[in-house]
């Protein structure tokens, strides 16, 4: 399988072809674009991990140069002849199943391009993705729930709106190697499928992503290897697979989550994006906020909102310019003697309601909005600012947590656990 490394750039704040091969004489806008990865709990930005690296907070999927897709041929009786075919030419591919005596063969297909995603940092993945702890994205624990090779991403060169999702990825051998833990098993017609140990699970939204028309989606779904849709396993490494869900696809469509255990990704279309706010329409929104002059009701400084709170990037703001919200009435207030006891709790001087106290931060990752509406909410208890439609959206979607099969709601810009959102008031 042919290595597909990523460009680089100096900043996140535009779009960069990440998915181009590293020969290619073309540029970004002259590509087809299939759409973007985007990783849920970073905003815009990878904290601590150098840009040049293929772990990134966001991967925008490009046509590549030369397809390198594939497609089954059919059935062997054995691996032993297959996996000698596999070490001799770089076109086989093959899924081998401990305890089974077949094995699922794969050619080239000219018509598709393939995208990898895993933990593993082997050339074959193209998408590095790790595991994301709730309000520290960059914690690493030294334990992973994410599979090396999780999944994989085929896309239809000639109608590239369509994107499918399959469970499990090749390695550097272009096998696909389930542990002792996995499912497999032959279907009605003699063909062998499986699930992974820990699943890939997604969950599609009702109605249009964008436009503030979405609705939260009926419930969480796994894909298999073969790219069957199944119902949730509880727990999600129970050795039962789920029931066939014959009426739904594998097709991504916008607003799709994909949960690879440790790590939530949410695919954006193309059409979808074209109808996104932009980093430049948000930081505008951040402008013409701090271009009013809010004035913080109990020092009568100006207050200002900070764009970019990224360690790496951050404003030089005085802290007492730096607003403050209280989360159970929404007023909007500046520091003063909170300071390190931000975190504590409070009554407010224009309300006296006791709540908790946490700095406002905007929410600067694009691709987590359903509409272009003004940043008037905020997350309770991370304090990220969006617009109306958007933390309510959020706040209404159920992401799976671990193995144990259950769920919370979350933060899509820190993945923090949520308990609600409350309307700001300055």
């Amino acid at each position: 399988m042919s290595s597909h490394c990523s460009h680089t750039s100096k900043s996140e704040d535009t779009e960069v072809p990440v998915l181009i091969e590293e020969n290619s004489n073309c540029a970004a806008s002259e590509k087809v674009k299939y759409g973007e990865l985007v990783v849920l709990g970073y905003n815009g930005s990878l904290p601590g991990v150098p840009q040049h690296r293929r772990r990134r907070s966001k991967y925008v999927l490009y046509r590549r140069d030369s397809p390198n897709g594939i497609k089954p041929s059919g059935q062997s009786a054995g691996p032993s002849s297959l996996s000698s075919k596999a070490t001799i030419g770089t076109k086989w591919f093959s899924i081998a199943c401990e305890n089974q005596a077949s094995v699922i063969e794969y050619i080239p297909d000219d018509t598709t391009d393939m995208f990898q995603v895993g933990r593993s940092g082997d050339s074959e993945i193209d998408c590095v993705v790790w595991d994301v702890f709730p309000g520290n994205p960059s914690f690493d624990c030294g334990t992973s729930g994410v599979s090396r090779f999780a999944c994989r991403l085929i896309a239809d060169r000639t109608r590239p709106q369509i994107v499918r999702i399959y469970a499990a990825a090749f390695n550097s051998a272009q096998r696909i190697f389930l542990g002792k833990e996995a499912i497999t098993w032959q279907d009605r017609n003699g063909e062998l499928d499986g699930l992974t140990t820990n699943g890939v699970m997604i969950y599609k939204p009702q109605g249009n992503f964008l436009g503030g028309e979405v609705e939260p989606g009926f419930w969480w779904r796994e894909v298999s290897i073969g790219g069957k849709i199944f119902s949730l396993r509880l727990p999600r490494c129970s050795q039962k697979r789920g029931k066939l869900i014959e009426i739904e696809n594998n097709v991504l469509q916008d607003g799709t989550l994909i949960d690879i255990c440790g790590a939530t990704l949410l695919w954006r279309s193309v059409e979808g994006l074209k109808k996104s706010p932009t980093k430049s329409d948000l930081e505008e929104s951040v402008g013409e906020l701090n271009s009013g002059k809010s004035v913080c009701p109990v020092g009568l400084n100006t207050l200002v909102i900070p764009r970019k709170i990224t360690p790496d990037m951050n404003e030089d703001i005085d802290d007492k310019q730096q607003p403050y919200v209280y989360l159970k009435c929404g007023h909007v207030r500046g520091s003063h003697e909170l300071g390190a006891r931000s975190s504590s709790f409070h009554s407010c001087p224009l309300c006296g309601i006791m709540g908790r106290v946490v700095k406002l931060c905007m929410g600067m990752e694009p691709a987590f909005y359903v509409d272009s509406g003004p940043p008037t909410y905020v997350f309770n208890p991370c304090g990220h600012m969006a617009s109306e439609k958007t933390v309510k959206y959020w706040v209404n979607v159920p992401i799976l947590l671990g193995l144990t099969g259950f769920y919370n709601s979350v933060c899509p810009f820190c993945k923090v656990l949520l308990d609600g959102y409350v309307r700001l008031i300055y």
